[in-house]
């Protein structure tokens, strides 16, 4: 066995509350180390398997323990003693993974993983106090405890022939996981709605033009060049927007056609296009908008 002197699970506490599964764990490790033959009965032992075994369990002691047990050089000795000192939890453990047994039902958790763990944990403390569980109960624990609405499924694993409860785990999985795909499927799309239409490119574009148009008809002849400046909308007086498409005539750009890429500037309302001073004289009726007999005065 190699790395005897690694830690490779808790120590035994010396009040022995994890005993339980110091237990297993040990024999566990000391079976792959093919020294699993020292802790039992009626066995014949090489000389050299015996202190590997006793260096390991000694290693994963408690210090307390392992000063009171200093003496003892038989790990078969060592494990018994071990077994009388923490046998008085059988009082405690066994009486409840008995309950636990009785009432253990597949229906009553929400994943089969979840299940599958109670049922290990439960059938290895009854197995520790010496309380066989083969096969064949876990099997038929599986089966007997369905849901009532599941009778027909339970009828059909049946009908399988499993013969181990980990071939019966491994299906009720792999369906769990397909019926799970099933329930997300449904719930993204459920019965009777049709799926969103794809978006069309070309009806976007057809839209965009449309729209384009629209905004066109509606402020023929007065865009003053900034972004969505429309008759309706733009506050630029009339007379500074006739100065600057007329210097957008001078310089043969069309008056509807903004370039986005290279933005103009609107004449500033202040100086005029050659960047003098701009001496027009502006009156109240610049700033009114006359429509039939109301008038209308700009924010």
């Amino acid at each position: 066995m190699t790395n005897l002197a690694k830690l490779v699970f808790v120590a035994l506490d010396i009040i022995g509350k994890n005993y339980l599964t110091w237990v297993m764990d040990a024999k566990i490790y000391l079976e792959v180390g093919n020294l699993g033959d020292t802790i039992k009965k009626d066995t014949s032992t090489s000389s050299q398997d015996r202190p590997k075994a006793m260096i390991f369990i000694r290693r994963h002691l408690d210090e307390g323990l392992k000063s009171e047990y200093l003496t003892v050089e038989d790990p078969l000795t060592l494990w018994k003693a071990l077994k009388n000192r923490y046998n008085h939890q059988k009082t405690v453990i066994l009486p409840k993974a008995r309950y636990e047994w009785a009432y253990l039902r597949i229906q009553d958790f929400k994943t089969v993983a979840e299940y599958n763990s109670a049922m290990f944990k439960i059938s290895s403390q009854l197995k520790l106090y010496e309380e066989t569980i083969t096969e064949e109960d876990m099997l038929e624990k599986t089966f007997s405890t369905f849901h009532a609405s599941n009778v027909l499924l339970q009828q059909q694993y049946r009908e399988r022939g499993f013969t181990e409860y980990n071939q019966l785990i491994s299906v009720l999985l792999v369906a769990e996981q397909n019926n799970e795909l099933l329930m997300k499927n449904h719930q993204s799309r459920p019965t009777g709605y049709a799926p969103f239409p794809e978006v069309n490119a070309t009806s976007l574009e057809g839209n965009t033009t449309s729209s384009h148009g629209n905004n066109y008809k509606r402020g023929h002849g007065h865009k003053c060049g900034g972004n969505g400046h429309w008759a309706r909308t733009c506050r630029t007086a009339k007379h500074l927007v006739d100065l600057y498409q007329t210097s957008l005539k001078e310089k043969g750009v069309e008056t509807n056609f903004l370039d986005q890429a290279k933005p103009i500037n609107i004449p500033d309302p202040v100086t005029n296009l050659s960047g003098q001073l701009n001496t027009t004289h502006l009156d109240v009726s610049d700033f009114i908008a006359e429509r039939g007999n109301e008038v209308y005065g700009f924010d």
